[in-house]
């Protein structure tokens, strides 16, 4: 593995949208360089890459898969990435590890909507854009309206390398515009003069003296044109565009030469620390330079547990040695370094820059996490690596009470491989509630569970976690006795409760100007809640206060009038009486509980829904199907922008109870070409003619 010069590694990810044919042609490579003796396949179930039982059972790749060879000089580790939405997390890790991503398309379907996501996340990564488009024998392609979708939606730096010679049934060959030394076949499709022009300029563009020159009138060789096209790549000037078939082989060869020869090497990018403070420090990507690794994807094995994938960026390591793990500024010792091969790992004694390998049984690595074996710069760290936020939500249990205790610990398995699936346990609405990508994303978790931990589980929609609020103000007291053998239980409570002002400042309301003989107030910004002392006189000895604030606090968690968490209001304790024998905390507790829930009822009580802020990337056609859509669901329009390749992006908010299974209806409307993003905005009041239905509802449930 540390065999290689750093200029002749190269690292790059397959990505684009589902069925493109991306674990195929990596597969193929394998096959065509030797690094696999047989020709792996999706279709029969047989592909060296995508080797869990999910992924064999759907025939698509749920999880990235690492690979290597080597070709023409160069040692290739590639990356091979799912294409549906539902998995998109897993591009995040592959991108950082990584160069160059590799955009395969279909060239009969054009640009689909996760080539588009992918390609945005490429270009926030800082890495360089390649375009295969692949299934170039299919029938129906139009090359001028397929190049001008291309540069619509990547951007007008996308300039062909070489061109197809004829397209459908006679795709036949690709007429090389780098090094133009035949004269165009009969059928080469576009302008190949027109089109070789474009190229020379967009890769000149990055070198000011081949630019001189070229505008001096000399001519730029072939050779001088290879070699800088990484570095126009990596300046943003050229996005290559390339043909081929994998089926047929078509343009094989040539895509496999320039992923060689074209891709950037790991010291064609800048990559940057982040210090404690926030300052930036450049990573130097040498092997002579102290250890820097990243952790860029986590898989439990179900054979050797846990497996983090790290990618070098400095430095060399070897086995046995010991590193610091910048997030906890703990030492771990890497007993074994291991090559992975798809599903296959081998022990290696060394790594160094541009290597990605993996290490198994390092239970205090997450992802995302930066090692160094210099303990002096153990407080630099690599930026985090950012994964989209889950937008689907199931509640879980188990099927059977015997696996009760097995299915916490086996969701949190996948929770730790997979950024974009998280467990929470509603104290709301006391339910485990399971968030990913999509139906399909957790349908496949659900699959995981029974497959690799026997757990097999019962899914629903989750409760929308509603909340209590009054509309009046209302005040009154509460006398708590209890007398019946033994030491007796008293105490007396008058409190007050009234809405809380929106967008107040704690610090500026909460004054003895506001509030007679204020003593001091707690302040909670969750639920928008204070609880005031105003007691005067010593009414209420002062030990036994807090113990009122918490029966208020027990009682708002416990809701009031349908079992919902209350908010937005203040409560105020401003007299009281107690017993000098029979008064304790659990007596002020009790009584600051049953007074809350008195007052509550007589405050005009109403029920708050949460309201989400949701972004949905869309064709532009579908735009007005989506807003009829959204006002149906009582949502607001917010703003609405122009993306790329005729996407628009709609800003809005709305209920989430509106948005629930909201995935379903936006693949129906927009035949499966639309994403969106949602995360939590704020609460409002249901409107009148929907609180009695939902507050009936809640009771049922509440029984």
């Amino acid at each position: 593995m540390n065999e290689y010069k750093v200029d002749d590694v190269r690292n790059v990810a397959l990505v684009g949208h589902g069925a493109v044919g991306k674990t195929t042609v990596a597969d193929l490579m394998l096959f065509q360089t030797g690094a696999s003796p047989r020709l792996g396949s999706v279709d029969d179930g047989t592909s060296l890459l995508d080797t869990d039982e999910e992924e064999i059972d759907h025939r698509i790749s749920i999880a990235s898969t690492l690979i290597h060879f080597d070709y023409d000089g160069h040692h290739i580790n590639l990356i091979d990435t799912p294409g549906y939405p539902d998995f998109i997390g897993q591009v995040s890790g592959a991108l950082r590890a990584v160069e160059t991503a590799l955009i395969l398309l279909n060239a009969g379907h054009g640009v689909e909507i996760n080539a588009l996501r992918v390609s945005k996340m490429a270009q926030e990564a800082g890495i360089a854009r390649m375009i295969v488009l692949n299934k170039c024998d299919s029938d129906n392609i139009d090359y001028d309206s397929l190049m001008t979708s291309i540069r619509e939606t990547f951007g007008a730096h996308c300039i062909p390398i070489n061109l197809p010679v004829g397209l459908g049934a006679d795709f036949t060959a690709v007429h090389d515009l780098v090094k133009n030394s035949d004269s165009p076949a009969s059928g080469v499709m576009g302008d190949p003069e027109g089109v070789r022009q474009a190229l020379i300029e967009a890769i000149i563009e990055s070198n000011e003296a081949m630019l001189e020159r070229f505008f001096d009138g000399e001519e730029i060789s072939a050779q001088e044109l290879s070699a800088n096209i990484p570095k126009a790549m990596a300046a943003g000037t050229l996005i290559p565009v390339l043909f081929m078939s994998a089926k047929t082989g078509v343009g094989v060869t040539e895509f496999m030469n320039a992923m060689s020869n074209y891709t950037l090497c790991p010291q064609d990018i800048e990559r940057m620390e982040e210090t404690k403070d926030g300052r930036c420090v450049m990573l130097d990507p040498s092997p002579d330079q102290p250890f820097v690794a990243q952790v860029v994807k986590t898989r439990i094995d179900p054979f050797i547990s846990k497996m983090s994938y790290l990618r070098v960026f400095s430095g060399k390591l070897k086995k046995d040695s010991s590193v610091i793990n910048v997030r906890t500024g703990k030492p771990i010792k890497l007993h074994q370094l291991l090559d992975v091969q798809g599903g296959k790992q081998e022990t290696v004694d060394e790594v160094s820059v541009g290597d990605i390998f993996a290490v198994a049984k390092a239970e205090d690595l997450k992802l995302g996490d930066t090692i160094t074996a210099d303990t002096n710069g153990k407080d630099l760290s690599l930026p985090e690596i950012k994964f989209p936020h889950p937008v689907v939500g199931l509640a879980v249990e188990p099927k059977s009470q015997n696996d009760q205790q097995k299915i916490s610990g086996a969701l949190h398995k996948i929770e730790e491989e997979d950024q974009t699936f998280h467990v929470v346990h509603d104290e709301e609405t006391h339910e485990m509630v399971m968030h990913g990508m999509s139906e399909l994303h957790l349908k496949i978790v659900q699959e995981r569970l029974l497959h690799r931990d026997k757990v097999a589980v019962i899914t629903h929609l989750p409760k929308v976690p509603y909340r209590e609020t009054i509309m009046g103000t209302a005040e009154g007291s509460y006398r708590h006795k209890k007398q019946s053998g033994g030491a007796g239980q008293f105490a007396e409570v008058h409190l007050k409760i009234s809405p809380m002002p929106q967008d107040v400042n704690p610090e500026e309301y909460f004054t003895r100007e506001n509030f007679d003989h204020l003593r001091s107030y707690h302040y909670d910004p969750e639920f928008n809640f204070a609880f005031v002392d105003r007691v005067s006189g010593g009414s209420i000895p002062n030990q036994f206060i807090p113990a009122v604030e918490k029966g208020v606090r027990d009682r708002m968690k416990q809701g009031v009038i349908t079992g919902c968490q209350v908010q937005n209001l203040i409560c105020e304790l401003f007299f009281g009486k107690d017993h000098p024998v029979d008064s304790n905390e659990t007596a002020f507790k009790t009584a600051g509980g049953k007074c809350f829930a008195e007052l509550f009822e007589k405050a005009r009580p109403a029920l708050l829904e949460p309201i989400v802020r949701i972004e949905i990337l869309i064709p532009e056609e579908n735009v007005g199907d989506i807003s009829s859509d959204l006002s149906s669901r009582r949502g607001r329009m917010e703003g609405m922008q122009v993306s790329t390749g005729g996407y628009e992006i709609i800003q809005a908010r709305v209920p989430l109870a509106e948005v629930m299974t909201y995935a379903r209806t936006l693949s129906s409307l927009t035949g499966g070409r639309g994403t969106y993003d949602i995360e939590l905005s704020h609460y409002e009041m249901i409107p009148p003619n929907e609180q009695e239905k939902i507050i009936e509802i809640l009771n049922k449930e509440k029984g």
